[in-house]
């Protein structure tokens, strides 16, 4: 078993960590947020007073953070000084699962290298269900040795694992899945909301698509449509999941790496517009099934 620090407890990384606790490893972790805190002190797992704290003496570091920036500043501090690589031992292998741009995965790959410290991005899929059950999908990217040396602890947060290529690409395998998913979600939700303005029963419907050529993963594991599936955030009145405001991210970094590399994906930015529209209106802290409400007929 490993010493593992575990940084960011969100909706996702407080039940990667639970599992890592779970399954024996010795888990420190931290979240600046009290009451992640608190819930994953009452699981048992050990909050440590800092991130620093909590990599003292590491074998491996995971973070599950939201964004580029919070993964620089963390790593490589606020004016890329001082981060918590100043504090990881040289030789600890560093497991980065946050969803960043794949530059800011590289830049801080680098960093971690010129210390002696091994880096792979490690972005995941399979939405909180996936992260309580320990089914995640992970996208990795980095050196195919530092892959095998994480396996070991990503198996006991995901069923699959896919080495997408060097440092960066498992962000890259990421913003493409995830554009896809923003795209799925937002036609879901325009069918189900057809057939309901018809009459139809969305449950009916909904088992009517999943079994037809419109079958896909909303209608299979995460309907939009409150009632259809009791463990959907959809049902809990689109309390918890994925974010609204991270979708925007996720479909933001996809148009501009499509912009960088000059590639034509006008349904994700249309995507990324409806998704940008729904936020403005005060959904963002929603999860993003919650995109139905954007085109539902009122009543």
């Amino acid at each position: 078993m490993s010493k593992i620090a575990f940084i960011g407890l969100g909706n996702m990384g407080g039940p990667m960590a639970l599992n890592l606790h779970k399954a024996g490893h010795e888990v420190a972790a931290f979240d600046l947020f009290a009451p992640a805190r608190d819930k994953l002190a009452g699981e048992g797992v050990r909050i440590a007073a800092s991130a620093e704290a909590a990599v003292e003496g590491a074998e491996i570091v995971v973070s599950m953070l939201p964004a580029s920036a919070h993964v620089e500043a963390l790593y490589l501090g606020a004016d890329g000084h001082g981060g918590l690589l100043q504090r990881i031992a040289a030789g600890a292998l560093v497991i980065d699962s946050s969803t960043i741009a794949a530059a800011s995965s590289k830049k801080v790959a680098q960093a971690a290298a010129a210390r002696g410290i091994a880096m792979i991005d490690a972005p995941v899929s399979g939405g909180t269900g996936g992260a309580v059950a320990g089914t995640l999908t992970f996208m990795v990217g980095g050196a195919a040795a530092d892959l095998e040396r994480a396996r070991p602890v990503l198996e006991k947060m995901g069923a699959n694992i896919f080495h997408a290529g060097d440092a960066g690409a498992g962000q890259t395998a990421k913003i493409c899945n995830n554009m896809l998913l923003g795209i799925l979600m937002i036609g879901t939700s325009e069918a189900l909301a057809l057939g309901v303005a018809n009459g139809l029963d969305p449950k009916v419907l909904s088992e009517i698509m999943r079994r037809s050529s419109g079958g896909n993963w909303a209608l299979e594991k995460y309907n939009p449509m409150p009632g259809v599936m009791e463990a959907a955030p959809a049902s809990k009145g689109y309390a918890g999941g994925f974010g609204t405001d991270l979708m925007l991210k996720d479909l933001g970094l996809a148009q501009e790496n499509a912009m960088a590399v000059k590639a034509s994906t006008p349904l994700g930015g249309l995507a990324r517009n409806l998704y940008a529209a729904h936020s403005l209106a005060g959904q963002g802290a929603l999860d993003f099934s919650s995109i139905l409400k954007l085109v539902q007929k009122a009543g």
